[in-house]
């Protein structure tokens, strides 16, 4: 906020609560709050668009929901002001909100990490490719700055070496819709400032699903736990949906970074164990039905 500007304060008691959310990973805590009694005068999230092939455009899951529930639901964030709602609750909204709003409407941001470790658009994600073993859900005001707003609560979440990125998150969301009803239930409290070095999450880019097979077998696991990893074979993209590592198999060079050997891919460091994968232009399938099809030679490689 600028200097002459400030974040309406939060409430004592909430009631009446404008949502604000747009993928599927923010309708449980919809759904929640609808189902623990608050007044949800107004649903925002952004506007229909098309969400696979073909022209036909459709609403966002949130929306979706919110008509379910028999919600009014918009796509203007000024609309939040307009129905005397207590408190504004955002989660996963992918869009700033203007300083005018906020200065009207204290909001609370659901967001999926340690703050300020992982501000932006991708934080669980972004936890994920580190290797963090620790994560968490920050309860924290809406400020003008991307994630920049004092923290009201904050639950941490220990990562498990198997955990996918949609287990993960899925946990991550329930952590946090209990942690907002708590809130909500014994009050906000006071906003405390965040502490450490700031982490920028940036949006996942499809080039960085490509794996290099000379990274480390581990490093390249926590790609596929991700969903959507890559590599190519015989010129064609072959997905590799679910694998697990094995330590030791290439450290005497036996299976080059590449190559397949009884359904191990070898890599700089370890294999790779593949379990699912998905060759171009066919569905997911069982690893051991696509090598018994592709029947890979021994000098043939994924790259």
């Amino acid at each position: 906020m600028s200097a002459d500007r400030a974040l309406a304060p939060p409430p004592a008691e909430v009631r009446r609560i404008v949502y604000l959310g747009t993928p599927e990973v923010a309708v449980p805590t919809l759904r929640a709050l609808h189902a623990a009694g608050f007044e949800l005068p107004l649903v925002i999230s952004q506007p229909d668009r098309r969400r696979g092939r073909g022209s036909t455009v459709s609403p966002s899951p949130v929306k979706a929901a919110a008509l379910e529930l028999g919600l009014t639901v918009s796509d203007r964030t000024a609309d939040a002001v307009d129905v005397g709602a207590d408190l504004g609750v955002v989660v996963a909204y992918g869009r700033l909100i203007k300083p005018e709003v906020l200065e009207r409407l204290a909001m609370v941001n659901l967001h999926f990490s340690l703050l300020p470790r992982w501000r932006g658009a991708a934080p669980v994600e972004r936890a994920l490719l580190e290797g963090d073993t620790t994560t968490g859900v920050c309860l924290m005001e809406v400020a003008e700055g991307l994630d920049e707003g004092g923290v009201y609560r904050m639950a941490e979440h220990t990562i498990s070496p198997t955990d996918t990125l949609e287990r993960l998150r899925s946990t991550l969301v329930e952590i946090g819709t209990g942690l907002l009803l708590a809130a909500l239930e014994n009050g906000l409290g006071q906003a405390l400032p965040q502490q450490g070095e700031p982490l920028h999450a940036a949006k996942i880019d499809p080039s960085e699903l490509h794996l290099d097979l000379g990274q480390p077998a581990a490093v390249l696991d926590r790609l596929v736990r991700l969903g959507g990893a890559w590599a190519e074979f015989r010129g064609k993209r072959l997905r590799i949906w679910s694998a697990e590592v094995v330590a030791g198999l290439t450290d005497d060079g036996a299976i080059a970074p590449g190559a397949l050997m009884g359904g191990v891919l070898g890599t700089g460091s370890g294999g790779l164990l593949l379990r699912e994968v998905q060759p171009e232009g066919k569905q997911r399938m069982a690893a051991s039905a696509w090598l018994n099809g592709a029947r890979p030679t021994a000098d043939e490689r994924l790259v």
